[in-house]
C-alpha cells in the first residue's frame, strides 16, 4: 500500500483545524495527517491533538516556531515521508473530497506535482472579496507563463499533491506566503512535470481571520515578480538594468558631446562626469548578467546530477529491500 502523508501548514486556525481533520481523514482513512503547528496562540495544537486521537488517525502534530507559511512547509518537507504528500491549507477553502483526482497522477507516476486549480471552475473569483489579491494572482501568473513558456492558471493555489522526488530536492529558502509560488517556480525552472486539475474553493467561515495583508502581500508580489528576473533570468535582468541605464548615460552626455562637436571643449563638466559614470555602471551590470547567466546553467547542470544520483540511491534501496 502507498505512503501518503497529508500536511496541514497552521498558524491560529483553532476554529477550522479540526474540521480540516475530519474532511481528510474521512476522504483519505488511510493517510497520515499532520498538522504543522507554525507557533499558534490560539487552541490549534490542543484542538488537533484532541481531533487526531478522536479519529485514530495515523499521524500527529508537529511544531514549528519560526514564523512564516515557508518554514512551516520546509519543516513538513524534511520530517515527513511518504510515496505521495499532499499539501493543503487549514482554513477549510479546499475541498477534501477532490484529494483523489490530486493524488492519482502522482501514484501513476505521471507528474511531479499536481496544483488544485481554483481559477478554472470560477470559484476563487466568486468567493474572493479582496481585489488586489486577484489582480497580483494574474500578474505573477502571466508573467511566469511567460518568462517559462508554460500554460499555468494557478501558481499560489495552497492545495497541492507532490511526489517524493519533488519533495526531497527542493529547497526551501523563501519564509512567507509566497511559498507556493516559489514551489511553481522551482518546479517549471527544473522541469519537473506539472498538472493542473480544477478544484472548488470556498471561502473562509465567518470568524476565521485570514493571515494575508493586502499591503504587505501586495509588496510581496512586486518583490516576487523582481525576484523572479533576478534569480531565474539573471542575464535578461541585468541586461534590462544595463540597457537602461547606458540610454540615461547617453542622454545625460548628450550636451558635453554638443559641447565637444561644436568647441572642442566640454562645458558641461557635471554631466559628462554624470555620464561617464552611468556608462561604467551599465558596462558593469551587463558583465554580471552573463557571469549570473553561466552560473545559473552550471547549477541547472548540478541539479540533474543530483536528481540522478537521489533516483540511484532510491533504486538501490528498493532491490535491497
Amino acid at each position: 500500500m502507498k505512503k501518503i502523508s497529508i500536511a496541514l501548514p497552521a498558524y491560529n486556525e483553532a476554529q477550522t483545524i479540526g474540521e480540516t481533520i475530519q474532511d481528510f481523514y474521512g476522504a483519505l482513512p488511510e493517510a497520515s495527517i499532520w498538522v504543522i503547528n507554525n507557533g499558534s496562540t490560539d487552541e490549534t495544537e490542543r484542538v488537533a491533538h484532541e481531533t487526531l486521537s478522536h479519529l485514530g488517525c495515523k499521524g500527529g502534530v508537529i511544531t514549528e516556531g519560526r514564523p512564516g507559511k515557508g518554514n512551516a512547509v520546509r519543516r513538513a518537507f524534511m520530517d515527513l515521508e511518504g510515496d505521495v504528500y499532499v499539501l493543503v491549507d487549514a482554513d477549510l477553502t479546499y475541498s477534501a473530497s477532490q484529494v483523489h483526482s490530486l493524488i492519482a497522477p502522482i501514484l501513476a507516476g505521471k507528474a511531479d506535482m499536481v496544483v488544485g486549480d481554483r481559477h478554472s471552475g470560477g470559484h476563487y473569483t466568486a468567493e474572493n472579496k479582496r481585489l488586489f489579491h486577484g489582480f497580483g494572482n494574474r500578474l505573477v501568473c502571466s508573467l511566469v507563463n511567460k518568462l517559462f513558456h508554460a500554460h499555468l492558471k494557478d501558481i499560489m493555489s495552497g492545495y497541492r499533491a507532490l511526489s517524493p522526488c519533488f519533495v526531497k530536492n527542493y529547497p526551501i529558502v523563501v519564509e512567507g506566503f509566497q511559498i507556493e509560488t516559489d514551489m511553481t517556480l522551482h518546479a517549471l525552472d527544473k522541469r519537473f512535470r506539472i498538472i493542473e486539475i480544477p478544484v472548488d474553493y470556498k471561502n473562509r467561515p465567518p470568524g476565521s481571520m485570514s493571515k494575508l495583508s493586502t499591503v504587505r502581500d501586495g509588496f510581496q508580489v512586486l518583490m516576487t515578480i523582481l525576484n523572479i528576473f533576478r534569480y531565474y533570468h539573471p542575464l535578461l535582468f541585468f541586461w534590462s538594468l544595463a540597457i537602461f541605464i547606458g540610454l540615461l548615460g547617453l542622454l545625460a552626455g548628450f550636451l558635453p558631446m554638443s559641447d565637444w562637436v561644436r568647441e572642442r571643449y566640454v562645458y558641461h563638466v557635471p554631466l559628462a562626469i554624470l555620464a561617464t559614470g552611468l556608462e561604467i555602471i551599465a558596462i558593469i551590470l551587463a558583465a554580471v548578467g552573463l557571469i549570473l547567466d553561466s552560473i545559473a546553467q552550471q547549477n541547472k547542470r548540478s541539479f540533474e546530477l543530483r536528481l540522478l544520483d537521489w533516483f540511484s540511491s532510491r533504486d538501490k534501496g528498493k532491490s535491497e529491500a
